[in-house]
């Protein structure tokens, strides 16, 4: 249901009171296809499936969410009235490219840590309204998610600690407050934070802006004297850098670059 109220608005906006063009011309059937014109990782399917069938067209995929695709490759076959296919065009391109762009830029982070036993994780720092689209394409590039929103876990930013006095109090009361399953995790930016927030009982530790040294004393005393909790390392992480904090023992890594530095990939529309 979300998926289609977001597809309804997205054809509302290119749309508006009509097309002009399918005034002026009567119905033909034609086939048409999606051809990529660069190499990268396929995303977009569940979108794009739900859009043709919205509109009763008949469609055929060459390709799945999660494969590889070449230049040149077919990717989709659809058939139907030349006017319909003509009007969902750049809805349809716009929702394969970008999703395909954000899952090829989060599969080359994949590769450089597939032999590190670490989880790769986006970020909150999404389009608005696109977040549950950008992130399904970060999962089709082989990654996972951290949290959608501020309901599914509690996460203590710089701006929260400044005004908070006694962590190990604060942690305490949101255990009585906050649901059973929901993480607590605490952002650190130097080690003596990263020691409080575990001593505090945090679950999760982002150790953030930190230097690989600083993530290496902090892995060292979390495996010594914390064992349960986890440590993410994020802030400013590149397709250079990634693979120093891969080997620096933590269980995370997260990057907004999976999103915000995604480049679309070129794909044709031809009847």
């Amino acid at each position: 249901m979300q998926i289609r109220a977001f597809l309804e608005d997205c054809l509302a906006e290119d749309l508006g009171a009509g097309d002009l063009f399918a005034r002026l011309v009567g119905a033909k059937e034609v086939k048409a296809c999606v051809l990529s014109k660069d190499s990268g990782v396929f995303s977009g399917q569940i979108y794009a499936t739900e859009l043709l069938e919205m509109l009763g067209l008949k469609y055929a995929w060459k390709i799945a969410d999660k494969e590889s695709f070449s230049p040149k490759q077919t990717l989709l076959e659809v058939e139907g009235d030349w006017r319909l296919l003509l009007q969902i065009e750049r809805v349809l391109l716009n929702i394969l490219q970008h999703s395909s762009g954000i899952a090829t830029k989060t599969a080359s982070f994949v590769r450089l840590v597939k032999d590190h036993p670490i989880s790769l994780l986006d970020t909150r720092k999404t389009r608005p309204l696109l977040r549950v689209f950008e992130k399904y394409s970060v999962r089709n590039g082989g990654a996972k998610n951290h949290r959608l929103g501020l309901d599914d876990a509690l996460m203590v930013k710089d701006t929260h600690l400044a005004h908070i006095g006694n962590l190990q109090a604060f942690i305490a009361k949101a255990r009585q407050e906050i649901p059973w399953t929901a993480k607590i995790e605490i952002e650190a930016s130097n080690v003596k934070m990263a020691l409080e927030a575990m001593q505090a009982g945090a679950d999760i530790v982002m150790c953030d802006n930190m230097d690989i040294e600083s993530i290496k004393e902090v892995v060292a005393e979390r495996n010594k004297n914390y064992p349960l909790v986890l440590l993410e390392a994020s802030g400013n992480i590149t397709e250079e850098s990634v693979q120093a904090y891969a080997k620096s023992g933590v269980n995370a890594i997260s990057s907004g670059a999976l999103i915000h530095q995604a480049v679309w990939v070129d794909f044709s529309f031809r009847i």
